[in-house]
């Protein structure tokens, strides 16, 4: 028998069951799971994506034409900051065990305020590598603090959360780039310092809006079903974490915890489709085919419009752990597609390329709908509820990591090898996306234990 539940979007019953369609993006903005909690923080979250766009768009014209440094002092300084907030993660995860998680977030916002409004007054090149350093340390941890929000607001319905997470810092984010256009287009000193002030102060709204939110604790014992371990036995059994203080033979610190730390260092990888967007087809359409370069900007919308609109639905198709470690095949499948394209871009004449330059771009765009619910879900789930703060901290290094070593990896060998770079790379990440899934599966059957019928999932403790 089924029983709908109001509001869920989904219908109880068999783990492969595709849930019903629930309300749609805006019902559910207005009406999150977490309640007033998680409205606040995704109005929040979707202010400081929108100064994270007037960052992206104008940080680099900033740093060149107002304080004057070299394309290769930029280098330094960005991808110094970039193993800077690799540290960001695994220590907010440490100091969130330990504090209240809404003074911690409050202080990353903080601490971002006055890093920005540092970096108007820096002079050069030794005073800004300290200051953008903290400011990606700081930036790091703020995601990190964010998703441990989301899983103790949400609870098991954190995957809809992720997703409307997304989608509402998707749109702040085009909307921090519009603005950003606007103040490139006037191109004056006084407009690049208007802009980097205005990410600052994005920064004090997203403070004041946090501080807003009650202070949640994770009290909850999270209970997967039969469907949680693919290949697991039909008997009902659960992939779970039993009470704090009880949970046999499960490491208490990540870092001695083999099997997640397995986990993060397959993630790392499988986050690359970050940089093939960012990276890897604006380089390769202008130094490689024969498409027109105006195509560039295309790319950034195709990718924020399709993550706004599509994210929910992904998420719906993607809950629960036996459908989220199906994800990790389509993943492999997408990125190697895309990478494919690429490869052939480079014999097609103009229009034919721009147009498989396209399909790339959507490819690694549902590849990327489809990465950002099962590295976030899996994280949580292969995580010890006792411990979760902790090992969430470690699970958010992938992105950082690969942030500061995507870039450099496809552009000194990806696309110095060619199109064969690129049928290599989509190779490795297919492989890499099976490796994953069977991993996580052999994790989720070590896990599985019966579970009596009375075991339920408590809901998070109310605000303080």
């Amino acid at each position: 028998m089924r029983r709908a539940t109001k509001g869920k979007g989904e219908s109880k019953g068999k783990g492969d069951r595709v849930p019903a369609r629930g309300p749609g993006l805006l019902a559910q903005l207005r009406n999150p799971p977490g309640g007033r909690n998680a409205r606040i923080m995704l109005l929040a979250l979707s202010v400081d994506r929108t100064g994270s766009g007037l960052w992206a768009a104008s940080s680099v014209l900033y740093l060149t034409f107002v304080t004057h440094l070299s394309a290769q002092q930029i280098g330094v300084l960005l991808g110094v900051a970039g193993v800077a907030g690799i540290a960001g993660s695994p220590l907010a995860g440490r100091l969130a065990g330990r504090f209240p998680l809404r003074p911690l977030l409050v202080g990353c916002h903080l601490l971002r305020l006055v890093t920005l409004t540092l970096v108007l007054l820096c002079p050069g090149f030794e005073a800004l590598l300290p200051v953008v350093a903290a400011t990606y340390l700081g930036d790091r941890a703020a995601k990190t603090l964010e998703m441990l929000f989301a899983t103790r607001a949400a609870g098991e319905r954190r995957s809809a959360y992720q997703a409307l997470s997304r989608s509402a810092a998707n749109a702040g984010y085009g909307v921090g780039a519009g603005i950003a256009a606007v103040g490139l287009a006037v191109g004056t000193t006084d407009a690049y310092r208007a802009l980097i002030l205005g990410n600052a102060l994005s920064f004090l709204v997203a403070a004041v809006l946090v501080w807003r939110t009650g202070e949640l604790r994770e009290a909850t014992v999270e209970v997967a079903r039969s469907a949680a371990a693919p290949g697991a036995a039909s008997a009902p059994a659960a992939a779970s974490a039993p009470a704090a203080g009880r949970t046999p033979g499960r490491p208490k610190s990540p870092w001695r915890d083999r099997g997640y730390l397995r986990f993060v260092l397959l993630d790392i990888p499988m986050n690359l489709d970050d940089s093939v967007l960012a990276v890897g087809l604006p380089l390769w359409l202008v130094n490689r085919t024969s498409a027109p370069h105006a195509l560039v900007p295309a790319f950034l919308v195709i990718n924020t419009v399709l993550v706004v609109v599509l994210q929910l639905t992904v998420s719906r198709r993607a809950e629960g752990p036996r459908r989220t470690v199906r994800t990790l095949l389509l993943y492999g499948v997408l990125m190697f597609v895309c990478c494919a394209l690429l490869a052939g871009a480079v014999r097609c004449g103009t229009w034919t390329a721009a147009a498989v330059l396209l399909g790339a771009a959507v490819l690694v765009t549902l590849a990327e709908l489809m990465r950002s619910v099962s590295s976030w879900e899996l994280a949580v789930l292969l995580a010890p509820p006792e411990a979760r703060a902790g090992y969430l901290g470690v699970a958010g290094m992938s992105q950082s990591i690969q942030k500061s070593a995507g870039p450099p990896l496809l552009t000194g060998v990806v696309m110095a090898a060619g199109p064969a770079g690129w049928l290599v790379l989509g190779t490795v990440i297919a492989g890499l996306a099976v490796a994953q899934r069977r991993s996580c599966a052999q994790r989720f059957s070590a896990l599985a234990q019966p579970v009596p019928d009375r075991t339920r999932t408590a809901a998070p403790v109310a605000p303080e």
